[in-house]
């Protein structure tokens, strides 16, 4: 999902020191025995879940497949994974002149998969069901359990890409293969496009490779991708399904310090490392305003609205004035709204000094920066300059940069049946529309018109299910639900025309 962009001189590692302190520190000092237990609600519905049906144990196979075939950009193979994905589908039934393998010839370890399923109408535009296969790295020694080994435990399914995003890619796959043993004719074309470097792009991206080189493999009437989710409360509840129809746009900037240097026996006080560091100081003080759009705005009135806590009521309150600075408080003290309901700026990267025996001539951090829509790149480096408030640090964006994203229509022939289907597979949950606050492959989809929603069904639990961290996971019996809703959404879709 949701990359998490690096310097593109060094190699990317992803987890940050904080997180890994945090949790490192949190599991050394509580017995393993709790940190492996679900709590509340979550553990009762694990104590009483039946056995799976032969479907989900089939599905678990491939979900384990695609779990343990490492795709990260340091260790890992997405050109391998994308071969063994292509053996699935032969062994299912389908045809060579379905199976679009593609790479770049000089990046050949990030090679995808493009699936098409025909169509059985002229009429009927085709639909894309997109995913990427590659992982961020994990360091397998900061985990409890091997990153790329899948374990099933205390309810929940372990591994990198369990959450991000490989448990969708198997729903992907595993639908289209159900559709071929059920014997459906979809009258839209499915397209099915499985690419590498979404996470990383440090050496290609396969979405951008296609809308580059290959448009005619994914043209589509829409797409859907990742980003919407199911939030749940601590102990595993359900509190809404969202569909994506925003996303953040992600930039980065490198904050630099310089000086003449010298010997560290004659100290200054204009040291480059104490320059940045006071930099730094400023962009962690810096709070930008909150700003809202049609999809953040609905997303806090109706999650809100379904809640019965104080910070229901808040997002509530919030949403109907955005200067309600007590509202702002108690929805700001939620990380994952926080970042919905502004741009968001942190330092992820330090470099500084050249020898511990003299006074630093450079020292520089990267910023990582997401914008809201409605903001750039122009106006998000001018409020750090403005924060900063020092003319010797030089603020300059590096990295990849994605197009913006182009926010899809809220169609009723794509909203209204996702609400249905919510409704009949999580009853009593409403379905919202929201924006994601990482950034997706859906920013290269816009320039080639197709409209990309994220779907409902994963869950997402409140500390983000170690998410681009340490002990990734997603709970075993919201896989299953999220599988079971997906393929009736993916086959309402197939039959419109």
């Amino acid at each position: 999902m949701v990359e998490l962009s690096v310097c593109q001189k060094r190699q990317p590692e992803i987890a940050s020191v904080t997180t890994r302190t945090v949790l490192a520190a949190a599991l050394a000092l509580a017995p393993l025995a709790l940190t492996l237990t679900p709590v509340g609600a979550h553990a009762a519905e694990t104590a009483g879940a039946p056995a799976p049906s032969a479907g989900q144990l089939a599905f678990r196979d491939l979900f384990r497949e695609l779990v343990e075939t490492d795709t990260s950009v340091a260790t890992g193979s997405c050109t391998a994974l994308a071969g063994k994905i292509a053996a699935r589908f032969r062994a299912a039934g389908f045809a060579e002149d379905q199976l679009a393998a593609f790479q770049d010839p000089a990046f050949p370890l990030d090679g995808g998969l493009v699936v098409t399923v025909p169509g059985t109408s002229a009429k009927a535009k085709p639909m894309l069901l997109l995913g990427h296969i590659d992982v961020v790295n994990a360091r397998a020694e900061d985990w409890v359990r091997g990153p790329f080994q899948f374990i099933e435990e205390g309810g929940y399914f372990y591994g990198r890409g369990t959450s991000d995003m490989k448990m969708l890619d198997a729903i992907w796959i595993d639908t289209l293969i159900r559709f071929k043993a059920e014997g459906f004719k979809p009258k839209r074309t499915i397209k099915l496009a499985l690419t590498c470097g979404e996470e990383s792009g440090a050496r290609m991206n396969g979405a951008k490779w296609l809308a580059e080189n290959r448009p005619d493999l994914i043209a589509a009437a829409f797409a859907l991708n990742e980003g919407g989710n199911g939030a749940t409360d601590a102990h595993g509840k359900v509190l809404s399904q969202s569909m994506q129809t925003a996303e953040k746009a992600n930039r980065n900037f490198e904050l630099q310090a310089t000086n003449p240097g010298g010997h560290s026996s004659i100290p200054v006080d204009d040291n480059a490392i104490y320059e940045l560091s006071d930099a730094l100081a400023r962009v962690r003080a810096l709070k930008f305003p909150v700003h809202f759009n049609d999809t953040t705005r609905t997303y806090f009135a109706k999650v809100g609205a379904a809640r019965t806590d104080a910070l229901g009521a808040a997002m509530v309150r919030l949403a109907a004035d955005p200067a309600d600075r007590e509202a702002e408080r108690l929805v700001a003290s939620d990380r994952t709204l926080n970042s919905m309901l502004r741009t968001t700026c942190v330092a992820t990267l330090l470099e500084g000094g050249h020898a511990a025996n003299a006074l630093p001539q450079r020292a520089k951090a990267n910023i990582n920066c997401r914008i809201v829509p409605g903001e750039d790149g122009d106006t998000t480096r001018a409020a750090l300059i403005e924060a900063i408030g020092d003319p010797r640090m030089t603020v300059t964006p590096v990295g990849r940069v994605r197009p913006l994203a182009v926010p899809p229509p809220l169609d009723p022939r794509i909203m209204g049946p996702a609400e249905k289907l919510v409704a009949r597979h999580y009853p009593g949950v409403p379905l919202v529309p929201a924006m994601m606050t990482g950034a997706t492959d859906a920013t290269y989809l816009g320039p080639l018109g197709i409209p990309t929603y994220g779907v409902p069904g994963p869950l997402l639990e409140p500390d983000g299910n170690g998410l681009h961290g340490l002990n990734e996971r997603h709970s075993v019996e919201g896989a299953y639900r999220a599988r079971d809703f997906l393929h009736d959404l993916v086959k309402v879709y197939a039959a419109q025309e």
